[in-house]
């Protein structure tokens, strides 16, 4: 065999969940991931597992989003929101219908929103599940993240956060999804020697960094990025290879940018009269993404656009996944030039970006899976887990890696420079009085009992990298800002709350409105979410 590549996908949405609003628009990013990634991802798998073609894979699913996956509230509204994109696509079709270039193209988006239908009715509404199954059945590897997603090397200075990140993230996963992964998605794929330490207690085995997280270990290792390494404390690290990412994100030269690939920001939610959508708006006349897009990449210089081709599109992707396996072939030959007997290229990616941002990504999935399988029949390159791979190839060097991140920058700029410094006083200040709260209360029952597990979870949902990545972007920074004085208001009082003692009354009801708008990770009540942040 020449060598493992691990395709491994990370599935992250920030807990966003409006009951007090009858349509929210950030909930609407579920609902675009469902039917535009998730659903068709879990098409790619069904139909491989159909023609068992074997080509497992790495799928990262954050507690976030496992609990959104999970929670019927938003299972209803996204089957309220195809009907809402039915009827839009509906008068498209009527108004395109002597369009030559147009006219099928509604078509065509009424079959992608009825498989979507489908497969979430095949699913029962249950789409974890049917993720869990899959794993079950060794098609995928699960794995998990931190509880809410933190940018854990920000929380040095509040090691009982970073604690309870792990600890909730690791036990919340489990309580959703009945299975307790050993590997981990570093959010950002943020490292430091801290959260090294706190990943081994934890008992997390894998994890993914970026290459110059592998690549600057101490010692260097002499495989560089082709070959995981072991800390000390039982941890192994794989590393991104950045030739493959290169491949896929670069916006210069990434496969996403070829002309006949479909344009993701012409959206008929911009295009059409407001009288057009049929409601598919935000307040005062705000425009929003509906998923329909009738134009493809044709020129980056080009500000008008040729009619997307899907069938072209589609071919385009097929012929992307040919490139992405051949190479992955010629990065396994040359690694085993310099001595390595069992390397390694593993290619992660955010899941969002195949069907949302890349809308023609799930195919290119699944015809890079494909050739992978046929390439490992023939010798040649085998599509892997993580874990699969340390069990073949067990013994590692011995290294410590470097700090680092993914994004911009390389060591966390994004989630810890100046556009988000600000939050980082609020973390700190929550996880003082939640600590406080939890000595003082542990044992406590009733609404002051709840009030200490609400407090926990608020002060979890603060910490979300998701509202520093949104401040740094310069995107819905409002939200963010809302969230994050939300999640800190309610962190401190319900802290103060079970810290008094709630006698009923006023603080009962405080707690139970809070708790039933914010019911993340609901099933983890009394020690099993106070000891969190205990130390190790």
């Amino acid at each position: 065999m020449l060598g493992d590549v691990a395709l491994v996908l990370h599935a992250h949405l920030p807990w966003v969940r409006h009951p007090e609003h009858d349509r929210s628009l950030e909930e609407r990013w579920l609902f675009e991931a469902l039917w535009e990634c998730y659903l068709p991802l879990l098409g790619v798998i069904d139909r491989l597992a159909a023609d068992d073609v074997r080509a497992p894979f790495a799928l990262s699913i954050s507690p976030p989003l496992a609990a959104m996956l999970r929670d019927e509230l938003l299972g209803r509204r996204f089957l309220a929101h195809l009907d809402r994109l039915d009827a839009v696509v509906a008068r498209e079709a009527a108004r395109l219908a002597g369009d030559a270039d147009l006219a099928p193209l509604p078509a065509f988006y009424a079959g992608r929103l009825r498989e979507a239908r489908s497969a979430h009715h095949r699913t029962g509404g249950d789409v974890l599940g049917a993720f869990v199954a899959h794993a079950r059945a060794g098609r995928i590897e699960l794995l998990t993240s931190s509880a809410t997603h933190a940018y854990l090397p920000g929380l040095g200075a509040a090691p009982a956060s970073a604690r309870a990140q792990l600890r909730l993230g690791l036990r919340g996963f489990e309580a959703l999804a009945g299975v307790r992964p050993i590997g981990l998605w570093l959010p950002e794929c943020a490292w430091d020697e801290a959260v090294g330490a706190h990943l081994a207690r934890a008992g997390v085995r894998l994890t993914v960094l970026d290459a110059h997280g592998v690549e600057l270990a101490r010692p260097r290792p002499a495989f560089g990025v082709h070959a995981p390494i072991l800390s000390r404390d039982g941890v192994a690290y794989f590393a991104r290879d950045p030739e493959a990412s290169h491949e896929v994100w670069s916006r210069e030269l990434g496969y996403p940018g070829h002309p006949d690939y479909r344009e993701f920001y012409r959206d008929v939610g911009f295009d059409r009269p407001e009288a057009d959508l049929l409601g598919e708006v935000g307040p005062n006349g705000t425009r929003l993404m509906t998923g329909l897009k009738y134009f493809r990449i044709t020129d980056r210089a080009r500000t008008d656009k040729d009619p997307y081709r899907p069938e072209a599109a589609a071919a385009q992707a097929r012929a992307d996944a040919a490139r992405f396996v051949a190479r992955r072939e010629a990065t396994l030959t040359r690694a085993r030039a310099t001595g390595n007997p069992a390397p390694i290229s593993v290619a992660p990616y955010d899941a969002e970006l195949f069907g949302h941002w890349w809308f023609e990504g799930p195919i290119f999935l699944e015809e890079a899976l494909r050739r992978l399988a046929a390439s490992a029949q023939a010798g040649g390159a085998r599509p892997t887990t993580l874990r699969a791979h340390l069990e073949r190839s067990p013994e590692l060097a011995i290294a410590t890696p470097s700090a680092s991140s993914w994004g911009e920058g390389g060591f966390g700029d994004v989630w810890s420079g100046p556009e988000a410094a600000h939050l980082w006083r609020h973390v700190h200040h929550a996880d003082r009085a939640v600590g406080e709260a939890i000595r003082r209360a542990r044992s406590a029952t009733g609404a002051a009992g709840r009030a200490v597990d609400q407090a926990v979870r608020e002060l979890l949902l603060l910490e979300a990298s998701d509202w520093a990545f949104m401040l740094r972007r310069g995107e819905m920074t409002g939200y963010a800002e809302a969230r994050a004085k939300t999640h800190l208001a309610r962190a401190i009082e319900l802290a103060a709350i079970a810290t008094r003692g709630a006698t009923g009354g006023g603080d009962a009801a405080v707690v139970e409105a809070v708790r039933a708008e914010d019911c993340f990770l609901a099933g983890l009540e009394g020690e099993r979410i106070r000891d969190a942040m205990d130390p190790w």
